[in-house]
């Protein structure tokens, strides 16, 4: 066993696979080589409950602070996912971000038209007091 972790050239045991950058051996279920440090595969997404409040809440808030941190949002990875469990959180989140994304939308219109409303109402209200 020592010898298959020292010389990568060695073959390795069914049990162990190879680092594809630096050959090696590593045990499946790691997700970087120690050695290297070069990615495997990817861990798998956490479904938990405290998982899920999260990217459910950041995906309500996200429109809100105008998709600054989109690139750290996780609801593609999710609903990209294979797991069944992870792509319903996934679209869960989709949908959660599109409707924050039209109430925002819908709300700024509505003040937006209300402020002109009053600034147009009080322009006139000046000029017919002259």
């Amino acid at each position: 066993m020592e010898d298959v972790m020292m010389n990568p050239i060695v073959t390795a045991p069914d049990s162990f696979a190879l680092c594809p950058v630096c050959h090696q051996s590593v045990l499946p279920q790691y997700y970087f080589c120690p050695n290297c440090g070069k990615k495997l595969h990817e861990a798998p997404l956490q479904t938990d409950m405290t998982a899920q409040i999260k990217l459910y809440a950041f995906s309500i808030v996200l429109p809100m602070i105008c998709f600054l941190y989109v690139t750290r949002w996780q609801g593609v990875r999710y609903f990209k996912s294979k797991d069944e469990k992870a792509h319903q959180i996934g679209e869960i989140a989709w949908a959660l971000l599109l409707l924050s994304t039209v109430c925002i939308i819908w709300f700024t219109v509505v003040w937006v038209q209300d402020y002109i409303q009053q600034t147009v109402s009080s322009i006139n209200s000046d000029f017919s007091g002259m």
